[in-house]
């Protein structure tokens, strides 16, 4: 294998998956034996981050830049971001939620990875318009990186970018950590339970997945794990009183370490509107726990393949989902290596690798 130059340009480390699936990628690349650099464009950090890897502070985002945004104050923070790459002479530039700035780099082999479905997100036509034609503008003759086939779709189909133009690499995921931290000694809330993970948001339609739960007439209890704002708690804890659901259905606040109650569940539920890929999935079958997904864009579908297929129900079909409830919490399927061996770090590197 020959060794490359990988660099990396990111506004920051604050927020939410897509920057851990960054950090996480570049480390595994460092430990492959690749010289790695992250240049990212102000101090800004969240996560944990591995301590051989090589992070520069271009310090190009600032209150100044934020309030001037243009075309002349992006190529000028594109012009410092230039000069600091022909410095590194790297094989490959990879460049994520920064595009905008990064769009106008010239001379390298840069890649755009895009890690969310922003289009069929849309609440309204005049935002989904409004989408289309940022995306265009900044990706149109790019070449782009996806982390599902969904979104490849969705920007071939109604962006009009050339398909062979876009890349579907998933995010990779290392079993031995996850499972690692699965092994942490909690309290499990109940025996035998099935678990929803994730923010109480709208989106994550929570409604849908009560009202399928009931209709199912499991009395295996339901976990909650997440955090949402008060009139969300408020919306969720009404609904679940509505529907006589309060002695089975239990709430956990959010947990930094979630994977040790996923490894308990007898099945993790995913109910949303819209995911891009949606990690938490990957994650349950890494620890062996069966999963019931909606097909929502995008992602599901990628994931629930084969044996799985049975329990990705329609979105609209809430018979279906309460189904395919009943049907888990009857003969709760097995999961195998093969189940998700694409995502494994071990099979998407490499792909980073031949960029």
């Amino acid at each position: 294998m020959n060794c490359k130059r990988f660099a990396f340009v990111i506004s920051d480390f604050y927020g939410g998956g897509a920057q851990k699936v960054f950090l996480n990628t570049a480390e595994e690349l460092r430990l492959r034996g690749h010289t790695v650099k992250i240049l990212t464009l102000r101090e800004r950090i969240e996560h944990e981050i591995p301590p051989k890897l090589e992070i520069v502070n271009l310090a190009v985002i600032n209150r100044a830049t934020k309030a001037l945004t243009n075309v002349l104050v992006e190529k000028a923070q594109a012009h410092v971001i230039g000069k600091a790459l022909r410095s590194f002479q790297p094989d490959v530039v990879i460049s994520c939620s920064c595009d905008r700035i990064t769009r106008h780099l010239q001379g390298f082999n840069l890649y755009f990875w895009v890690h969310a479905n922003s289009i069929d997100a849309a609440t309204d036509a005049k935002q989904r318009q409004k989408l289309i034609a940022k995306n265009r503008n900044i990706y149109l003759e790019r070449r782009l990186i996806v982390v599902s086939e969904g979104i490849k779709q969705a920007l071939v189909n109604h962006v009009g970018l050339k398909a062979e133009n876009i890349q579907v690499i998933y995010n990779p995921f290392d079993q031995a950590l996850i499972a690692e931290k699965a092994k942490e000694p909690i309290a499990a809330p109940h025996a035998d339970y099935f678990i929803h993970v994730g923010s109480f948001e709208y989106r994550k339609r929570h409604d849908r997945l009560l009202k399928a739960y009931h209709a199912s007439g499991s009395q295996s209890p339901l976990v909650l794990m997440g955090k949402g704002k008060p009139a969300d708690e408020a919306r969720l804890l009404g609904l679940i009183d509505e529907l006589g659901l309060a002695e089975r259905v239990t709430i956990l606040p959010f947990q930094t370490n979630p994977y040790p109650f996923i490894a308990q569940a007898k099945a993790l539920l995913l109910t949303s509107d819209q995911e891009g890929l949606p990690t938490v999935l990957i994650e349950a079958l890494l620890l062996h726990t069966p999963v019931i997904s909606v097909d929502c864009p995008s992602g599901p579908s990628e994931i629930l393949t084969d044996e799985l297929a049975p329990y990705l129900t329609d979105m609209n079909d809430a018979e279906a989902l309460a189904s395919a409830i009943r049907q888990m919490d009857d003969a709760p399927l097995g999961i195998e290596t093969k189940h998700y061996k694409r995502f494994l770090s071990t099979t998407v590197i490499p792909q980073f690798e031949r960029l």
